[in-house]
Formats: C-alpha cells, structure tokens, sequence
C-alpha cells in the first residue's frame, strides 16, 4: 500500500524517515531518526586532553625548531559566495586547538633543550561586532577549551612569532608553517623570510599525524557516516520517476541537517540517466525517468568531519537485468578491494584487487572490451577533515586510518554509471565497514524502495 501525499507534506514525511506500507514500518523509522537526533549535539568538540595529544604527538614528530599555524579568516559578507556560511575553521588549526575563532594563530616552540611551549594568539573580543556575529570565547574560556595555559591577544604575535624564530635561528633549528599561499601572503612570512630563517612546509607532517584517527575522531566520523547512511536510505524510500534530481537532494540535505551535521563535506552529487556517468554532476536540475539508475554521492560533515558514501539506485524502485549484472560486477568489484584492506597494505593493492576482480569477471557485460575499460576513476582516498582527506597514499595501512572504497562503472553509450563507495576503518586484524547502514545489495536497495512513500 502507497501512501498519497499533497506536496506540502512531502518533506515532512520524507525527512522524518517514514517508510509506508505499515505502522510497524513507520514506527521503525520514526525511531530511527529520533535516534540520530538523541546521539550528540550538533556539534562535539574535543576534550582538551585529546588536544593535549594531538599537540604532543607534533611535538614528537617536529623534533625542534618553531611550528606555526594561522587559523581561517572570515569571508567578507559582501563580496564573497556564502552557501554555507562566512567561517569554517582551517582544519590543522582545528585539529590542535579545537577552538573556531578566526585570525588567530598557534606558536609551538620546541628547543633542543628544555621544555616546548605552546601559545594560541587570538582577537579580543569586540561587542559591537559580536552583535553582527555572535559572541566569541574570551582569552579565559580559550584556555580552557584548548587546554593551553598561555594564551594571548593577537596583536602580540608577531613580536613573539619573529622573537622565537630568532631563538631558532639561533641554535640553527627550523621554522615550520603550512606553505600555501595564505600563509606566504603574511606579513609575518614576509618578515622571517626577509632575516633568512629556514622556513619548512609543515603541512607533510601534520598529514601524516591525520592518516591515523585518535578514539575521538573516529567517533566523530562515525557519527557524519551514519547521519549520511540515513540519508541514503531517506532517498531511496522517498524516490519515484518524475521526480527532479534537486528534489531527492533536498530529502537527502534536509536528513543531514536534520541530523545534526553543519554542513554538506562537499557538493552533494545526484546524477540520474546521463548524469549517472557524469563523475563530478552537482547540478540537480533533471527530472529522473522510469528506467534510470541514479548515482548518489553525499557526504554529511558533522563536527569537522566529513562522510562520503555512494549508492546507485533505480529510480523505478527495480533494476532491470542488465542494470542488475553491471551493478553486481561493482559491489563484488568493491568487496574484493575491501578485502585486502588490513594493516601493512596500501590503497595501491586495494585499487589492483578492485580492477583485477573486475576485468577477471566482465564475461561479455562490456561487449569486446573488459569492463574495467569503463572504471576510469581511483578506487578511493583518504577520509577525515576533508573528504580526500590528507595523507600519502603510499602509506602503508594502520589501525585508526579511514579510507573509502569507489569502483565504479560509467557506460556513456548507454547512460548507465555505477559507483558504489564506502567508508572503511582499517583495524588491528582487518577493516570494519563504517557505511553499512546504507543498503549495498541490489536485493537490499530494492527492498527498501519497496516501502517507499508516493509523492505528487
């Protein structure tokens, strides 16, 4: 049985998750989404011993010398694009202080003898502004979030920065920051390069502190992984042909919020039809028909932490019998790649496992040619702060490091794009699927689109 719903109650039901076909059905889902919202706050910092960590383990791996990192500026309201809004912190800085305040900076001076010192400079706060923007913690209060006894005014740091990259200098150590093109646009930069300090690029070293996720972090990604595995499945139910593409976004976008995620990890991609083979399609704008497959790649960001699960569903709620071979090529594809992921292994033998599965198994799915002619993509990245997340992909696999795994199929004669992508933890005997709370199997996807809820 199908439930009819007027337009004005279609988000309402969709975004809350509302299977139809029976109450049981209903109250399942209901409890679902009460679950999600119930986990946490929209927002989880890290405790200040976890910093305390992250910083230490810099520490360790910087030796001596200087570090510093410059935090995120605001956007000018006027004159920039805020889709999302004018201030998103600068991911190294976060992952050390954990504090959003912008144009501030972390000084970290490691001696070769004697104890690291580590101080945060940030603005003071400024009432008339705050009333634009909202209030802003005090010196106080960033203390105690960071877990950093010495914090000062930002119009101290320059003095303190070139003061202790002349102690460096002095004992021949190195001054790391991030070399990108904010931090060589600073004044500050500018002033140290002029008195002709060793300025090393910290950014190598910072990523390689990343790859492996603290208990916190993988809490964290947890939590955006599910907030988008339920989004998944909102899409699926929600879904029927004469339905535009911006449509199931906005079901998909609404469950992310919905769920306490600030933002989307990137643009979310919903790409039916032709689309479907189209890798980087953010468009939304065409009407999904009977007989297309949709390729949906989202990913929630929950707490600086982003998700990036695709699935591929048909819009009519069954695939046909090709869409079906090609679709179980990938998922079999994906689970030979996901199964070499343990410790000691790299994302090279994943990506041979994925394309050696495939090719050993087209058959003739792709006429004369093997159909991982058609796989024209990395089997996957990096997963963490950014959704490629930073980090060699050389690095040989440890327990903590998260990864996705994306085979995929793009026959543009047909209009027929597959990809499959999940998020994987790599643990101390193997891996752990983090996105198996979106349906992977055909047999599964359809099931679920059984239960979906008509809309007009």
């Amino acid at each position: 049985m199908n439930t009819k719903l007027s337009s004005a109650g279609i988000f309402v039901l969709a975004a809350t998750l509302f299977t139809a076909g029976s109450a049981i059905a209903q109250q399942t889902a209901v409890r679902e989404r009460v679950a999600l919202s119930e986990a946490a706050a929209p927002y989880a910092a890290a405790p200040a011993a976890v910093l305390a960590n992250r910083r230490a383990a810099l520490v360790d791996s910087v030796g001596a010398g200087v570090v510093l990192i410059r935090s995120s500026s605001l956007r000018d309201l006027e004159s920039d694009y805020l889709q999302a809004s004018d201030f998103r912190q600068e991911n190294n800085f976060f992952y050390l202080t954990g504090i959003e305040v912008a144009d501030s900076w972390l000084v970290v001076e490691l001696p070769h003898h004697g104890d690291p010192s580590a101080t945060l400079f940030m603005p003071e706060r400024n009432p008339a502004r705050e009333q634009w923007t909202g209030p802003r913690p005090s010196l106080e209060s960033a203390a105690e979030i960071t877990g950093l006894a010495d914090v000062r005014v930002v119009d101290e740091f320059e003095e303190a920065a070139i003061a202790a990259a002349a102690r460096a200098s002095d004992a021949a150590l190195p001054v790391y920051a991030p070399l990108d093109h904010r931090m060589t646009g600073e004044p500050v930069y500018e002033q140290l390069t002029a008195a002709g300090a060793d300025i090393r690029d910290i950014r190598p070293i910072m990523a390689q502190l990343r790859l492996v996720k603290d208990d916190f972090e993988l809490e964290t990604l947890q939590r955006a992984i599910d907030i988008t595995a339920a989004a998944q499945r909102a899409a699926m139910r929600t879904m029927r042909p004469g339905m535009y593409e911006y449509e199931t976004e906005a079901v998909i976008e609404y469950n992310f919020r919905a769920g306490g995620a600030e933002r989307v990890g990137f643009p979310s991609i919903v790409g039916s039809g032709p689309n479907s083979v189209v890798l980087h399609y953010d468009r939304s704008r065409r009407q999904m028909e009977a007989g297309d497959l949709v390729v949906m790649d989202i990913g929630a960001e929950y707490s600086y932490y982003t998700a990036d699960v695709t699935r591929t569903v048909p819009v009519s709620g069954k695939f046909t019998e090709r869409q079906r071979a090609i679709y179980d090529l990938v998922l079999a594809s994906q689970q030979a790649g996901i199964d070499v992921v343990r410790p000691g292994a790299t994302v090279a033998d994943v990506n041979r496992a994925a394309r050696v599965h495939m090719r050993d198994h087209s058959g003739d799915l792709c006429g004369e040619q093997t159909c991982d002619t058609f796989f024209i993509h990395g089997v996957g990245h990096w997963l963490g702060m950014d959704v490629h997340d930073v980090g060699a992909y050389s690095t040989p696999f440890a327990p903590g490091m998260v990864l996705t795994v994306e085979p995929g199929i793009y026959i543009s004669a047909e209009n027929l794009g597959v990809r499959i992508e999940d998020d994987v933890l790599v643990t101390e005997t193997g891996s752990r699927l983090m996105s198996a709370g979106a349906p992977r199997s055909a047999d599964a996807i359809e099931a679920l689109m059984g239960q979906r809820i008509e809309m007009r």
